[in-house]
């Protein structure tokens, strides 16, 4: 926790104890090690060479336990405890809270950790229990579901279009304020390899975040890409060249094949099979006007 935070007192204030507590673990280990582990500096505790080399084995060793501590917050037979969700950031903060808010309900004994992140954990290093992936899982010893695939395209607000009118063709893009990312990954490589017509993009926003990208739509800041379903729950978001431009990210829910007998998790499961498949059948757009 020391090398991810940087400092004692960060460390401390996440793991709930005093900076000297989480001092002294430091001291104590080190003198077992035999050999230091961080130097100070201006900038905080700064990791030796044998920290970083142990760290990938710091990081397992912290899943594991914080994975023990979840199936033991359960009681044997009875749904209660803690389970552990990882999603994306747009699908962790978009969709899962209400199918959560559902599921608490049924089950108030449950404690759910949400990570709404788009950097992916580990299923089988125990860093989640439960996730929600936009790619086939290639891993074994998991348990996969496959949802279905949730369609995205171009997408403005109403007041947008209306400022600066609506595009009839991919090349029009060019004329627009579009929205879109900060860094360019394999992911949208490939995307732009499948739609030829697309004009060499210049973007207005870039953000290497989906939510702010979508926050941008909703703004009215321009044109960008998001799930036709949740531009469907606001009548205000219109699809964009929706026959010349589309693609769809096939999603998966998973988790460790051990779990799936455990009665807190196979509910959790079960309620974001469900909700995720509604939240699909709500993809239906209106057209732009």
């Amino acid at each position: 926790m020391v090398l991810r935070q940087g400092s004692l007192s960060a460390a401390a204030r996440e793991l709930g104890l005093t900076q000297p507590t989480v001092g002294r673990h430091v001291d104590a280990l080190e003198e077992m090690l035999g050999f230091a582990l961080f130097t100070r500096s201006p900038q905080g505790l700064l990791p030796t060479d044998a920290a970083r080399a142990l760290e990938p084995y710091a990081e397992t060793l912290a899943a594991t336990s914080a994975a023990l501590l979840r199936a033991a917050s359960g009681r044997q037979g009875v749904v209660s405890g803690t389970v552990r969700i990882s999603a994306s950031e747009v699908i962790g903060i978009e969709v899962l809270p209400s199918i959560l808010a559902e599921l608490h309900e049924r089950y108030p004994d449950l404690t759910i950790e949400l990570s709404a992140s788009d950097a992916i954990e580990d299923i089988l290093r125990q860093e989640a229990d439960i996730a929600v992936r936009m790619a086939v899982p290639g891993q074994d010893a998991l348990v996969a579901l496959h949802i279905g695939a949730v369609p995205l395209g171009f997408h403005a607000h109403r007041r947008y279009l209306e400022r600066r009118g609506t595009p009839q063709t991919l090349a029009d893009l060019s004329n627009h304020n579009l929205i879109g990312y900060d860094r360019e990954t394999a992911a949208i490589r490939a995307i732009m390899a499948r739609t030829p017509g697309l004009p060499e993009v210049r973007f207005a926003l870039k953000a290497d975040s989906n939510l702010a990208q979508l926050a941008a739509i909703r703004a009215g800041f321009g044109i960008g890409i998001c799930q036709d379903a949740l531009a469907a729950r606001d009548p205000d978001i219109l699809p964009v060249l929706a026959d010349s431009f589309t693609m769809k990210l096939e999603t998966w829910l998973v988790m460790h094949e051990n779990l799936k007998n455990a009665p807190r998790c196979r509910v959790v499961f079960d309620a974001l099979a469900k909700g995720l498949k509604v939240y699909l059948r709500s993809q239906e757009v209106p057209s732009a006007q």
